[in-house]
């Protein structure tokens, strides 16, 4: 494969790439592990890794300049097509990096940028995709240079782009304004969609943890569990398989129910615009009544993953959210135990199903434990009280009686406290 600097874009397929790693202290090994999984993740193959630790990072080219020219020698002795920075890149660096290598040069949020907006299906995930480049690409119109010439073709170029700089700005921002309209409205729908869960009295229930994780997996050994295949997610061993959020409803043994929802997997130093722009789909999180945190217990930094992950959600406003630490793929483990998490820990299989009756009776522990089924009789001219009552929760039963209306439904505590005076009888 040619590298075609005629239009700056590379087949995704052949692609053939050297990662580079910066650093001023830290450890990066991890990171440039992370990002060799994000590059098979868009079907390129990696030849080589290159890492610079450095007192300060250099603001023309961010690595040093005889590590800049050892990447060049690199590049034309092992045929490479494609540089990946493990560092965010200014435009400006972009440009003088790819004038000494002589090859495309992009960094981890363009890759990152790039799989979202392949693997985005949704009308909203793809405005999401979208706003997140034109947010990133805007600043660095001058590096990019010819990489936003054309629409789509590879790397880094996948959607929005145009010829000039100024005219590229005056679109850019016209198109920004455009799809955060489209957004706001896809929003309100969500919230009415919201606001019909909630009157209907189910709790909600929201996966949350690292890309690859087994989020998918667990929705779908559930949708398994209750003999509804045909409502399973796509679920393949990758990063980023799934990114748009999922709704299964989910009942239990008891006839209990609860909505489970899916989100979009994290990955360490995830773009502030890719987190900004699913902000309103990832906000189903800081909004559920329990949160169950996967984590893949076969992985060696898991900790690492967790930490990254509660980052997000303090990110999202989620952290008062009450959850479970769910560790995942304990069949490649079978030793784990999750001692030194706390009680609220639980160690599963999605693939042979072990420690799932376990992990849903204590889902159940927390949504239902107050819940008691309740009788309420509420006098005619107390209409708003029905109102309120049939708004929180969804009866059972509602009869018209000579001294009120009768309702029997399952309360939590709290509304019970709140309709007190009203219970005629608890069991």
């Amino acid at each position: 494969m040619q590298f075609d600097d005629s239009n700056n874009t590379i087949e995704r397929a052949s692609a053939r790439a050297i990662l580079v790693g910066a650093s001023t202290g830290g450890d990066i090994s991890y990171s440039m592990e992370e990002l060799k999984g994000l590059a098979e993740a868009a079907d390129i193959e990696v030849l080589a890794y290159m890492e610079q630790y450095l007192d300060h990072f250099r603001a023309a080219t961010l690595i040093g300049s005889g590590k800049l020219k050892e990447l060049q020698e690199l590049c034309e002795s092992m045929e490479a097509d494609l540089v990946i920075f493990n560092d965010e890149l200014s435009g400006m660096q972009l440009r003088n990096i790819e004038d000494v290598v002589g090859r495309k040069v992009i960094d981890r949020t363009i890759l990152i940028l790039d799989i979202f907006a392949d693997r985005a299906t949704s009308k909203e995930g793809k405005l999401q995709v979208e706003l997140a480049q034109l947010q990133y690409r805007l600043p660095r119109l001058l590096g990019f240079g010819k990489s936003l010439s054309r629409l789509g073709g590879g790397i880094g170029t996948r959607g929005p782009g145009e010829k000039k700089l100024e005219t590229d700005r005056r679109h850019i921002q016209r198109r920004m304004d455009e799809i955060k309209k489209d957004l706001a409205e896809l929003k309100k729908n969500r919230a009415l969609q919201r606001k019909k869960r909630e009157k209907n009295g189910l709790p909600v229930v929201a996966l949350a943890g690292y890309t690859n994780s087994g989020k998918s997996s667990l929705m779908n050994r559930l949708m398994a569990m209750e003999d509804r295949e045909e409502k399973q997610v796509l679920e393949k061993d990758m990063l980023f398989a799934t990114l748009d959020t999922a709704q299964r409803l989910v009942t239990l043994e008891d006839g209990k129910s609860f909505i489970l929802i899916d989100t979009v997997g994290f990955v360490s130093r995830l773009p502030h615009g890719l987190v900004d722009a699913f902000r309103s789909t990832l906000e189903e999180v800081s909004r559920a009544d329990l949160i169950l945190h996967i984590v893949d217990a076969s992985f060696a930094e898991k900790d690492f993953q967790i930490e990254v992950t509660e980052q997000v959600l303090g990110e999202l406003g989620a952290s008062d959210r009450d959850r479970l630490l769910v560790f995942n793929k304990i069949d490649l483990v079978p030793e784990f135990e999750p001692l030194g998490y706390g009680q609220d820990a639980f160690a599963i299989s999605c693939r042979t199903g072990a420690g799932i009756p376990d992990l849903l009776d204590a889902v159940k522990g927390k949504l239902f434990s107050g819940v008691k089924r309740t009788e309420l009789l509420i006098p005619y001219d107390k209409g708003s009280v029905v109102n309120a009552v049939i708004n929180a929760v969804k009866p059972e039963t509602v009869e018209y009686r000579d001294s009120g209306t009768y309702i029997a439904a399952e309360l939590s505590e709290a509304d019970r406290g709140r309709f007190a005076e009203y219970i005629i009888a608890e069991n």
